[in-house]
């Protein structure tokens, strides 16, 4: 008995899934559609702004959700593609890959299991106090240069043009002539622009969800 214990241990959600009750099952559908409405999108940006396909963004939004539902110890936690990643990813993929589809999905998929497995041998050596050591203005700086990397990335999407990524300022700069150029879509921009307006309008909203 001990050694079952033991062994569930490891996989909390077992040990929630035997004690489920049916009234849980209406909320929880409605939360999983209400995550899977932000994170294909989400997913599908992220992966485009990591140099790799829309479609392996949804990959890697719905297979670390199916493991962590299994695994994982907490029930609130949402997985799937990281901002802070994203330009990451890109560093590495881009150069490596020299235009090529398939050996960026090869690298991505590379970089994935050899961050996952030092992640897991972090964990089992506890070396989760060493993100104490960075000061805020670090953290902070850091987050809003990656904040900075993905929306510049995805001004093209919203303009409805494409152009050759070579790095954020000489992204703007592309972005700029190709605005000047009149290759901009306007009723793609005025679609996006009146999408983002909305989420910031309820931002605040505790009855209405933005996104």
């Amino acid at each position: 008995m001990q050694s079952q214990i033991d062994w569930l241990r490891w996989l909390p959600g077992l040990l929630t899934l035997r004690a489920y009750r049916a009234q849980w099952l209406i909320p929880d559908i409605v939360a999983g559609l209400v995550l899977a409405t932000m994170l294909v999108p989400v997913g599908i940006a992220y992966a485009a702004a990591s140099g790799l396909l829309g479609i392996y963004g949804l990959y890697a939004t719905i297979v670390p959700l199916l493991v962590y539902a299994v695994f994982g110890p907490s029930r609130i936690l949402v997985l799937g593609p990281d901002s802070s990643l994203a330009a990451v990813i890109l560093g590495v993929v881009l150069p490596l890959a020299g235009g090529d589809p398939g050996r960026s999905i090869a690298l991505a998929s590379m970089m994935a299991i050899v961050s996952g497995t030092v992640c897991i041998l972090a964990g089992v050596a506890r070396l989760g106090f060493v993100t104490e050591l960075l000061s805020k203005p670090i953290r902070y700086g850091y987050m809003n240069g990656i904040a900075l990397t993905v929306l510049i990335s995805q001004l093209p999407k919203l303009f409805g043009f494409s152009i050759k990524s070579d790095g954020p300022l000489r992204d703007l700069w592309a972005i700029g002539e190709a605005i000047l150029a009149g290759n901009a879509n306007w009723t793609a921009f005025a679609i996006g622009a009146g999408t983002l307006a909305v989420i910031l309008l309820l931002k605040s909203s505790t009855r209405v969800p933005g996104i």
